[in-house]
């Protein structure tokens, strides 16, 4: 099993230097990849923006969101913008993509919020059409750059809802969880397999689990505030997350155990806290697990 890690990028604060030395730091280690959350309304950096700054100094790791609200960006806009991160880094792109579930973000985006579903299934079928260089329609002709892998960037569908994830047998590569931890990701697995298996696709969808983590001094206090601020639209749900933090090597290395045991293919841990020198820790345990 892979395990990726998350970049800092959402996390109050954070400085631009902290999230290219963290990117360069998880390049030289045993990471798979580097994830990017999205917000609109919060004080994050834009995540395909920070993942196309991560490509210039990085060379190895996968660039992942996890997940892009897709609904929230324009398709065309949005194919273009993809192909050329897929193409200047080489096809390390990885497309983790859902609906989102804060209607603030929507709102100030300009769209209609009861209908991102809708969207987000037309967006899917454009985006497969543009990566590979069909026109966008009957009047508007055909643009790039060519994604660097071919028919487009790895799509990995985001979701909770059987909904959701029935998508996953239609336009994905695989499915991505949230970060409900190894047993909510193992029923949503299963849901990803039969998906699959009913779209009469070959072999098995990949599957990436993601779960929170917070180490260094007070790291359940910081990363809990962290938590708390982040997903303050959950009331007790976002209490019930900052409480439970993996904050100790042992608790993550566990986790990580339990999500082998599920069938998972890649792991990426968001962390709560911008702290550089937890990425040697994280190193450490991650050659540790995968010797």
């Amino acid at each position: 099993m892979k395990v990726g890690v998350g970049l800092p990028g959402t996390i109050p604060g954070v400085q631009a230097e902290t999230i290219l030395e963290w990117a360069k730091k998880a390049d030289a280690g045993p990471f798979s990849s580097l994830g990017t959350l999205d917000r609109l309304v919060y004080t994050n950096f834009d995540a395909l923006i920070t993942l196309a700054a991560v490509a210039a100094v990085t060379q190895h790791v996968r660039l992942v969101t996890t997940v892009l609200l897709a609904p929230l960006r324009n398709t065309a806009l949005l194919a273009k913008e993809t192909a050329s991160i897929d193409a200047l880094s080489s096809g390390r792109l990885t497309l983790g993509l859902g609906v989102g579930g804060r209607e603030d973000d929507f709102q100030a985006a300009g769209v209609p919020f009861h209908q991102r579903g809708k969207i987000f299934d037309e967006q899917l079928a454009t985006l497969k059409r543009l990566w590979e260089g069909q026109p966008i329609s009957d009047t508007i002709g055909r643009f790039g750059p060519t994604p660097a892998q071919s028919g487009g960037p790895e799509v990995l569908i985001g979701g909770y809802s059987p909904v959701a994830i029935g998508r996953v047998g239609r336009w994905g590569n695989g499915y991505i969880s949230g970060g409900g931890g190894p047993q909510a990701a193992r029923q949503q697995f299963g849901l990803a397999r039969e998906a699959w298996k009913q779209a009469g696709r070959e072999g098995q969808p990949r599957l990436v689990g993601c779960m929170y983590y917070a180490l260094g001094p007070d790291a359940l206090q910081r990363g809990g505030a962290y938590i708390l601020d982040y997903y303050a639209f959950m009331g007790q749900r976002a209490e019930m997350i900052a409480s439970s933090l993996p904050t100790t090597l042992d608790a993550i290395k566990n986790a990580l155990q339990t999500y082998q045991e599920i069938g998972t293919d890649e792991v990426i841990l968001w962390p709560c806290t911008p702290d550089l020198e937890q990425l040697d820790e994280l190193a450490n345990l991650v050659e540790s697990f995968q010797a």
